[in-house]
C-alpha cells in the first residue's frame, strides 16, 4: 500500500501532480510495460509513400497553396538535450591511463581538430589559460590539456553546455550553432507569405538564458541581413510531467527521507506541443542539421512532406464533412473505408461485419484525430526506431513509430521482423493539429500510456528505477493518424559525437 505523508502532498501539490498519478506509477514499475503487437514493418508501397521524382513539385505547390491560406505555421524543436554524451568517448580518454591518443576515435578527433567549427575559439583559450596554441600543445604530447580545454569550465565548457548552442559549423565570415541553422531552415520552408517565421525551442531550467540571450543576438543580426519576421518563444518540460523514482522494491524512493522526481523524457514535451497554437508544426531534432550548400535537399522535401500532410488533411476534412450527413451512402462509406486503408494504411479485421450505423461511427473515430507525415530514411545502420504495423488496444492495426526496446526481440518472428525492416526514424515531423471544424486537439488525450520506459539510474549510490513517458514520437502520438514518407539519407544529418562533425554535411 502506498501512502504519502503531509510532506508528500505538499511537494506534489507544488509539482501539479495527484497521489493518483504517482499511485499508477509505482504500478507501471510493479506490472512493467507489454511489449507491442507488430504486424509488420512499413516498407514502400506497404506503409512508406514513395513519392515519384515527377510528383515532387505537385506536392510542394499544395503547400504553397496552404501557406497563401494566412495559417499558422510554427517548427517546434526539441533542444533541451546535454551535449555531455556527445564527448563520451573524450571523457573516457582524459580519464584513460594513455596520455597519447590509441582508438581510432581518438586519433581521427586530434587528426582533424583543426576543421572542427570550434578550432579557433578553442585555439584561443588553450592560448589564454595554458600560455600555447593547439599545434604546440600537440607537438608536446599534452593531448588531454586540449580536450580538458574544451570540455571544462575554465575552457569552453561544452560538457555542461545543450547541443543547440555548441559551434557546429564554420563558413567564410561566420561560425554557426545549430539553433542558428535551425532559424535559417525555418525561413527557408516555415516561412508564411507574409514572411512570418514562429519557431519554438523547448530547453532545459538551467540553460533557457543562454538559449535567449544567443537567440537575441542572432535576431538582431538577422533583421539587418533578412527580410523575415522571427518569432522566437522557449518553453520548459512542465513539473507536472515529472516522473516518481522507486527502489528495488518498486516503492517511492526517498533522498534524505524527501519522495525523487526524474524527468519524464521527451515524451513529457507533448504538453509543450499541446500548448502551440497552430494549424501545422514542423518537428525536427536540434542536432539534425547541415549546411548552406547541403540544405536544399532538406528544404525540397520539408515541403513535400507538408504538402503530402494538407492534401491528405484536405480529402479527411472532406471525409468528415460528409460523414456528419445523416444520409450518406453506403457507396460514400466504402470510398471513406477504402481511403482509410490504402491512405492511412489502417486495418480492421472484421470490418466487413460492421453494420452501416457502425461502419459510419467507427470511420469517424478514426478519421478526426491530430494527423503527422513523418519522414523515413533507408536504414544504413544509425540507432533509432523504425516505421511499423502495430496492432491497437482496439484491435485494429495502424503505422507507429517503435523504438527496438517496444518489440519482443525473444521472439524469433518479432526478430525477423526487425531486422527485414528496411527503413527508420529520423524524426522529421510535420503535424497537423486541429479538427475539420478548426478546433484544436487536445493532445494528450491520444497518447498511449502502456508505452512507457523503465530504466536503472542509481542516485547517492543507491539504484533505482526511472519512469520514462511514451516518447514524443512514439507513443505520445500513437493514437495520430501516421503517414510515412521515404525520404533521401541527405535529409538525415545527426550528431551523435564529436567526431560526427566531420563528416561532409557538416564541413
Amino acid at each position: 500500500m502506498n501512502t504519502f505523508s503531509d510532506s508528500d502532498v505538499k511537494l506534489l501539490k507544488s509539482k501539479g501532480i495527484s497521489t493518483d498519478t504517482c499511485i499508477e506509477q509505482l504500478e507501471c514499475f510493479t506490472k512493467g510495460f507489454p511489449f507491442l503487437e507488430i504486424e509488420k514493418a512499413a516498407e514502400i508501397g506497404d506503409g512508406i509513400l514513395q513519392v515519384a521524382t515527377s510528383q515532387i513539385d505537385h506536392y510542394i505547390e499544395f503547400w504553397n497553396q496552404f501557406l497563401s491560406e494566412k495559417k499558422k505555421i510554427v517548427k517546434f524543436v526539441p533542444a533541451s538535450g546535454a551535449a555531455s554524451r556527445m564527448f563520451k568517448d573524450l571523457f573516457e580518454f582524459v580519464d584513460g591511463e594513455s596520455d597519447v591518443p590509441i582508438t581510432s576515435f581518438e586519433k581521427k578527433f586530434f587528426a582533424d581538430i583543426e576543421l572542427f567549427a570550434f578550432y579557433n575559439a578553442l585555439n584561443t583559450v588553450c592560448f589564454h589559460n595554458e600560455g600555447h596554441t593547439i599545434p604546440q600543445l600537440l607537438e608536446a604530447e599534452k593531448y588531454k590539456t586540449v580536450v580538458r580545454n574544451l570540455l571544462n569550465e575554465n575552457g569552453l565548457n561544452y560538457q555542461n553546455l545543450p547541443k543547440g548552442l555548441l559551434q557546429f559549423h564554420r563558413y567564410d565570415d561566420e561560425v554557426r550553432t545549430p539553433v542558428q541553422e535551425h532559424l535559417a531552415e525555418g525561413a527557408a520552408y516555415a516561412a508564411t507569405t507574409e514572411g512570418d517565421v514562429t519557431i519554438h525551442f523547448t530547453v532545459s531550467t538551467e540553460h533557457r538564458k543562454l538559449f535567449e540571450q544567443h537567440v537575441k543576438e542572432q535576431l538582431a543580426i538577422l533583421s539587418s541581413k533578412s527580410d523575415k519576421h522571427y518569432h522566437v518563444s522557449f518553453s520548459e518540460q512542465k513539473p507536472a510531467t515529472d516522473t516518481l523514482a522507486a527502489d528495488s522494491d518498486n516503492q517511492p524512493f526517498r533522498d534524505n527521507g524527501k519522495l525523487l522526481f526524474r524527468p519524464g523524457g521527451h515524451g513529457a514535451l507533448i504538453e509543450n506541443l499541446n500548448d502551440i497554437n497552430a494549424d501545422v508544426v514542423f518537428i525536427k531534432n536540434i542536432d539534425n542539421v547541415t549546411t548552406d550548400k547541403l540544405k536544399k535537399p532538406t528544404i525540397t522535401y520539408k515541403r513535400l512532406l507538408a504538402g503530402v500532410l494538407v492534401q491528405t488533411q484536405k480529402q479527411i476534412f472532406g471525409f468528415l464533412h460528409e460523414l456528419d450527413n445523416e444520409q450518406i451512402s453506403d457507396a460514400k462509406l466504402e470510398i471513406i473505408k477504402q481511403f482509410c486503408k490504402s491512405r492511412l494504411s489502417i486495418h480492421h479485421p472484421s470490418i466487413d461485419a460492421l453494420t452501416h450505423d457502425e461502419l459510419k461511427q467507427y470511420l469517424r473515430g478514426k478519421l478526426n484525430r491530430p494527423l503527422r507525415v513523418c519522414g523515413m530514411v533507408r536504414n544504413e545502420g544509425e540507432p533509432g526506431g523504425g516505421p511499423y504495423i502495430a496492432v491497437n488496444a482496439d484491435g485494429t492495426a495502424s503505422p507507429q513509430i517503435l523504438e527496438s526496446s517496444q518489440i519482443d526481440t525473444s521472439d524469433p518472428a518479432k526478430a525477423e521482423l526487425m531486422h527485414k525492416a528496411t527503413h527508420f526514424n529520423p524524426v522529421d515531423l510535420v503535424c497537423a493539429i486541429r479538427d475539420y471544424k478548426g478546433k484544436k486537439f487536445d493532445l494528450p488525450k491520444y497518447v498511449d500510456k502502456n508505452t512507457g520506459f523503465i530504466s536503472l539510474k542509481s542516485k547517492g549510490g543507491k539504484e533505482l528505477k526511472a519512469l520514462e513517458l511514451p516518447g514524443l514520437w512514439n507513443g505520445a502520438m500513437s493514437d495520430w493518424n501516421t503517414l510515412f514518407v521515404d525520404t533521401p539519407v541527405e535529409t538525415f544529418s545527426p550528431v551523435k559525437t564529436v567526431n560526427d562533425l566531420l563528416r561532409p554535411e557538416h564541413q
